[in-house]
C-alpha cells in the first residue's frame, strides 16, 4: 500500500498535517465505500468478458497455488466474492494491522533538506504506534514437471489470446541484470525475438512480448501473444521454440546483446526527469532491498555482461517444458490444433478459474 503527496514547499507544513492525518487517522465512510465497491464489481465484470482480462484473472493461481499471496488476479481487482465480503470494518482492521511505522518507509524527493524536514515529521508522526505485523505467504513454489494447457472458451472470438509462463526468481537476485538482458533479447521490446517472429515474420499478431512482473518473492515470467484464431496452435509452437532455443540452441548473438545493453543503459538519462520518477526508483530500491548504490553501479554492470552470462540466465529462468499455458479463444476452432501439439493435458476453465467438465 502507498500513500503519496505532492506539495509546494511553502505549503509543506500544512500539507504534512493532512498527509499524517490520512495515514494515522483515516476514515472510511460507508456511503463512499458502497460506491467504490460497485465500481470494483463492475470492473471485474468487464474483465471477465475481455480476453486479456480473463487470462490475467485465472493465471496467478495456476502457477502459485491456493493461499499464496500472489495467487490473486494480476488485474489487481480481486474476486467478486472477496469484494462483496469486504466492509468498512474490514478496511479499518486492515489499516490497524498493516499501517505501522515499523512496516513503512518514507521517501521524500524535492528541494528540502533533512534538517528542515525531520522536525516537521517528528512533530506529526510521534504518536504513531508500532507493533507486530503478520507476514504474508510468499513461500517458494516449485516448477511444474510438465506443461499444461488451460483453455477458456470464448465463442466467436475474433482472435486467441495466449499466455504462457511459470515462476521465476525474485527481483532481488544476483543474476537480475543478466535476466533483464535475456528477457530484452527474448521478448522485452518490439525488436525482440518473439515479436519479430509472430508479428514481423509471420504476421499472426499485432504484438507479442515476454515480461517479468517485479515481486519481492518469486515473480511471474510470462509470454503474451494475441494471435489470429486460425494460427493459435502454430503461434504456440513458435513461442515454445523461441523460449527453448534461447537457452542454448540459439543463444543471444553479439548484435542482440549489444542492442539489449543499449536499451538498458541509454534510456537511463531520461528516466529521472521528474521528482515522481526519482521517488519511484527510490521506492523500488526500498521495496526489493536493493543496495543504495544500485543505480550508480547499474550501467557498468550491464555493460560488463557477457553473452555466456545471458545464456546462463536463460537456462536458469526459462522452463519451456514446464510452462502453464492459458489460451482464451473460440474452443470449437482452436482445441483440435492445440491437442496436436502434445503440450500436456488440456483443461477447460471458465472466466472465474473454475474447472469445467
Amino acid at each position: 500500500s502507498t500513500v503519496a503527496m505532492s506539495a509546494l514547499k511553502e505549503k509543506l507544513p500544512g500539507s504534512l498535517d493532512l498527509f499524517a492525518d490520512v495515514i494515522i487517522n483515516p476514515v472510511f465512510p460507508d456511503e463512499d465505500y458502497a460506491r467504490l465497491q460497485k465500481q470494483q464489481l463492475a470492473t471485474i465484470a468487464q474483465e471477465k468478458v475481455q480476453p486479456v482480462g480473463m487470462a490475467l484473472r485465472v493465471f496467478p493461481k495456476l502457477i502459485y497455488g491456493e493461499g499464496h499471496a500472489y495467487s490473486t488476479p494480476f488485474t489487481g481487482s480481486g474476486t467478486e466474492e472477496s469484494v462483496r465480503r469486504i466492509d468498512t470494518a474490514g478496511l479499518k482492521d486492515f489499516h490497524a494491522t498493516f499501517f505501522k511505522p515499523n512496516n513503512a518507509t518514507l521517501v521524500v524527493v524535492g528541494d528540502v533538506s533533512r534538517d528542515e524536514l525531520q522536525p516537521l515529521l517528528e512533530q506529526r508522526f510521534r504518536g504513531w504506534k508500532g507493533g507486530d505485523v503478520p507476514q504474508k505467504n510468499i513461500a517458494l513454489v516449485g516448477q511444474r514437471a510438465g506443461p499444461t494447457v488451460y483453455l477458456v472458451d470464448r465463442p466467436d472470438s475474433e482472435q486467441s489470446v495466449i499466455f504462457a509462463g511459470h515462476v521465476a526468481p525474485p527481483k532481488n537476485n544476483e543474476r537480475e541484470i543478466a535476466i533483464e538482458a535475456m528477457n530484452e533479447v527474448l521478448g522485452g521490446s518490439f525488436n525482440a525475438r518473439i515479436n519479430m517472429n509472430l508479428r514481423e515474420d509471420k504476421h499472426w499478431s499485432y504484438g507479442a512480448q515476454s515480461l517479468l512482473l517485479d515481486a519481492e518473492g518469486q515473480r511471474p515470467f510470462l509470454v503474451y501473444a494475441p494471435v489470429q484464431t486460425d494460427q493459435t496452435s502454430a503461434a504456440m509452437a513458435e513461442i515454445h521454440r523461441e523460449v527453448s532455443e534461447i537457452r542454448g540452441e540459439r543463444p543471444p548473438t553479439p548484435d542482440e546483446v549489444a542492442r539489449a545493453k543499449d536499451v538498458k543503459t541509454l534510456t537511463l538519462a531520461g528516466q529521472w526527469e521528474t521528482a515522481d520518477a526519482v521517488a519511484d526508483s527510490l521506492a523500488e530500491m526500498v521495496r526489493f532491498g536493493l543496495p543504495d548504490d544500485h543505480w550508480q553501479r547499474y550501467p557498468e554492470q550491464v555493460r560488463a555482461l557477457s553473452e555466456g552470462q545471458i545464456t546462463a540466465a536463460a537456462e536458469d529462468v526459462v522452463q519451456p517444458d514446464g510452462m502453464v499455458w492459458v489460451v482464451v479463444g473460440d474452443r470449437a476452432k482452436i482445441e483440435a490444433g492445440i491437442r496436436e501439439l502434445g503440450y500436456g493435458d488440456i483443461i477447460l476453465m471458465d472466466a472465474d478459474g473454475n474447472i469445467m467438465p
